[in-house]
C-alpha cells in the first residue's frame, strides 16, 4: 500500500509541476500580449501627437526643444525623422524586426541628410538617458553607424558598419 501511494503522490506531483508549467506558460503569453497592446497604443499616441505638430506651428513650438533656432519647415522634417525613427524602435520592440534588421532599417535612414541634421540636433535629447537603457544603447548605435558611414570611403553605404549579431 505504501508504495501505491507513493506512486500516486509522484503522479500528483509532476501533474501539479505541468498544471503549474502551462499556468506560467499562458500567463508569460498574456503577459507579451498586453505588453505589445500597449506599446501599439503607445505609438499610435506618440504618431498622432507628431502628426498634429507637423500640422500646427503652434503645436510644433512646443516640441521645438533644439540648441539653436530651427525654422519651422526644418522642424516639420525633424518631426516627420523621429517619426521614422521612433516607427523602426516601435517594430523591433514589438519583436517584428531583430537587432540586425533594425540596425539595416536605420543604416537606410542614414543616408538622408535631413534625418542626420535631426539626429545631430537631438543629440542633447539622449544624454539624459541611463546608459543602461535600450534607447540609451540603440541611440548609440546609431552614432556609431553614422560616424562609420561619415569615415567610410565607398559608395556601398549597404556593406558599411556591422550590424549586431545578437537575434534579439
Amino acid at each position: 500500500m505504501a508504495t501505491r501511494s507513493s506512486g500516486i503522490g509522484r503522479i500528483v506531483s509532476a501533474a501539479k509541476a505541468k498544471g503549474a508549467a502551462v499556468t506560467d506558460s499562458i500567463s508569460t503569453r498574456r503577459s507579451r500580449h498586453r505588453r505589445r497592446a500597449a506599446l501599439a497604443q503607445q505609438h499610435r499616441l506618440h504618431f498622432e501627437l507628431i502628426c498634429k505638430a507637423m500640422d500646427d506651428p503652434a503645436l510644433a513650438a512646443v516640441l521645438d526643444t533644439y540648441e539653436t533656432d530651427i525654422p519651422l519647415e526644418k522642424q516639420r522634417q525633424f518631426l516627420f525623422a523621429n517619426a521614422l525613427y521612433i516607427n523602426a524602435l516601435y517594430f523591433h520592440r514589438i519583436e517584428a524586426l531583430s537587432k540586425a534588421e533594425l540596425y539595416g532599417h536605420l543604416r537606410i535612414m542614414c543616408q538622408n541628410r535631413v534625418f542626420r541634421e535631426y539626429w545631430e540636433a537631438t543629440r542633447h535629447h539622449r544624454k539624459s538617458l541611463p546608459e543602461t537603457s535600450e534607447e540609451f544603447l540603440l541611440g548609440r548605435m546609431m552614432d556609431d553607424l553614422i560616424q562609420e558611414l561619415a569615415d567610410s570611403d565607398t559608395d556601398e553605404w549597404w556593406v558599411v558598419g556591422e550590424p549586431p549579431s545578437d537575434p534579439s
